[in-house]
């Protein structure tokens, strides 16, 4: 999507579940899964895999989520937990908390929860709510 193959090391994706299946139940994967369905369950990447969970457009996911990488364009329903590289494109949308150590997000992308970057062992939590401050007569700046 973003030329993603060349920065995880995993360019095949060795698992897809189809637009029109809806798959209830946990799910553990290493390598590369491919969602264009409904997931209905806690998707996990196993400990020490160079994984990427990639979800289009049309999928869709209801529970929490646990990979190194993550390309999404389709929907999460519930906490996102991205150990090295999140992808949002123009379509994704995020209800909960996603965590992350790298992001990259298009025009359009929702998280509707807090944005939380974990840097090594120290966490930083991005504010939502802004107050802008006027510097001059109509101009505003957000610090």
């Amino acid at each position: 999507m973003f030329g993603w193959g060349k920065s995880t090391g995993c360019t095949s994706i060795d698992t897809i579940i189809g637009q029109h299946t809806c798959l209830k139940g946990d799910i553990h994967f290493s390598g590369g899964l491919h969602i264009d369905g409904k997931v209905e369950g806690n998707i996990t990447a196993e400990p020490g895999a160079e994984a990427v969970l990639t979800v289009s457009e049309q999928g869709s996911i209801e529970g929490d989520v646990q990979v190194p990488n993550l390309v999404l364009n389709g929907s999460i329903v519930g906490d996102v937990h991205v150990s090295e590289r999140v992808e949002l494109a123009s379509h994704a949308r995020v209800n909960g908390n996603l965590y992350y150590s790298l992001i990259e997000m298009s025009m359009g992308s929702e998280v509707n929860g807090s944005l939380v970057h974990r840097a090594g062992s120290r966490q930083i939590e991005v504010e939502e709510d802004r107050t802008p401050e006027i510097d001059e007569p109509g101009m505003t700046a957000v610090k």
